[in-house]
């Protein structure tokens, strides 16, 4: 009779997710010669699309990416032009408008192009693809056993939560959930705009576009494909989008749906959803807790939207994932064979940077679409906040 043993994997650093944080997180432990597994749910990395630009800041983003050694291939990523700013009201009066220098101190890059820079930056392989973790235990001693959805388990002496606003990790640490911001997104795209969509095109500019009245509004940018890409934001009941039906054969009345919210604005502005190209996409906006933190729990600690998810008010997002995971492995590396101490050196530094971005979000959620909306954001871009 023969038996069959089943091994289980172990490595000493895994990383649930490979969104920005967990791979600058990788990267940056690469540079400093330590080695680490990621576990990711996408079926591969060009699964889905990354969409999206993201304005990377000095003190942040650009820190993490000059401790990945990767700060000059991110310069070429750059998308001249990107920091143009635009606010108008709901009449489409142009209320402030900047051109991008090219001197500023957050320049725009497309997400996708970005991961896949830090993907290529790490080993063959050390991305395990398709592994959606399910949950995991702690088996003692700071070590942990994680499980997958098709049943298959690793263990781990060090665990990284690193799987978003939803996270399979943050319970082994904490009971927090992400709660309902009050805001709701419905994201388009207008292809070639300057081409098909012009009038569009004119009203969105070079760079972002802030179009804003009481409770509602049009955030788009251009991307460097000449595609629009617009959030409508409106402060609506959490099950809303529940309401309107999204699935392509009914893009027509989902479109109608959301312009009932807009019948009084400029028709030049409704034209970023009238117009759309392809299906809109709902997303309701989620936050953790102001000030959300846990005590110190071995072997195991999360980054980015894990950590801290907020709303996207502050543009902080993406930047402290990935500050997050660069501070974390700076970390690690600085503390060899003491990982209780690297972890608590991380977390007495993140947890309040976390909560002053968290603030600063959701202040800056009200701040936009208050009853004098766009006067709040243009009194802060006054300020230089």
């Amino acid at each position: 009779m023969t038996t069959h043993t089943t091994h289980t994997p172990h490595h000493p650093i895994a990383i649930v997710g490979a969104g920005l944080g967990g791979l600058t997180l990788a990267r940056v432990l690469h540079v400093n010669g330590i080695e680490a597994a990621l576990y990711d749910l996408e079926a591969s990395a060009a699964a889905r699309g990354q969409g999206g630009m993201l304005d990377i800041h000095e003190e942040s983003g650009q820190a993490a990416l000059r401790a990945a050694d990767l700060y000059e291939e991110f310069r070429a990523l750059v998308h001249p032009g990107g920091e143009a700013t635009r606010v108008l009201d709901k009449d489409a009066v142009v209320r402030m408008a900047e051109e991008d220098e090219g001197d500023g101190g957050r320049p725009e890059v497309e997400r996708g192009q970005l991961r896949d820079l830090l993907l290529g930056s790490l080993p063959d392989g050390a991305v395990h693809w398709g592994a959606k973790v399910t949950g995991a235990r702690p088996l003692g001693g700071g070590r942990h056993e994680v499980t997958l959805a098709d049943g298959s388990t690793f263990t781990t002496d060090l665990l990284i939560g690193a799987d978003g606003a939803w996270s399979r990790i943050r319970p082994l640490v904490s009971e927090a959930t992400p709660a309902y911001s009050g805001l709701s997104f419905v994201e388009a795209d207008l292809l070639d705009a300057d081409v098909r969509h012009p009038e569009s095109a004119a009203v969105v500019g070079g760079g972002m576009l802030f179009a804003l009245g009481e409770d509602k509004g049009f955030l788009a940018h251009r991307e460097p494909d000449g595609s629009l890409h617009v959030y409508t934001a409106l402060k609506a009941p959490e099950d809303w989008i529940s309401s309107v039906d999204f699935t392509a054969d009914a893009t027509d009345l989902a479109k109608a749906a959301v312009l009932e919210h807009f019948a009084d604005w400029d028709k030049s502005l409704q034209a970023l959803v009238a117009d759309a190209d392809g299906v809109l996409i709902p997303r309701r906006i989620h936050a953790l807790p102001i000030g959300h933190r846990w005590d110190r729990v071995p072997g195991v600690t999360l980054l980015g939207d894990a950590a801290h998810v907020m709303s996207p008010f502050a543009g902080e997002g993406a930047n402290l994932a990935m500050l997050d995971g660069a501070e974390l492995a700076g970390a690690v590396a600085a503390h060899p064979g003491a990982t209780e101490a690297a972890l608590a050196a991380y977390e007495e530094a993140l947890f309040p940077r976390s909560e002053n971005a968290a603030a600063a979000s959701a202040d800056s959620l009200v701040l936009c679409f208050g009853k004098d909306a766009p006067q709040g954001l243009l009194d802060m871009f006054t300020r230089g906040d």
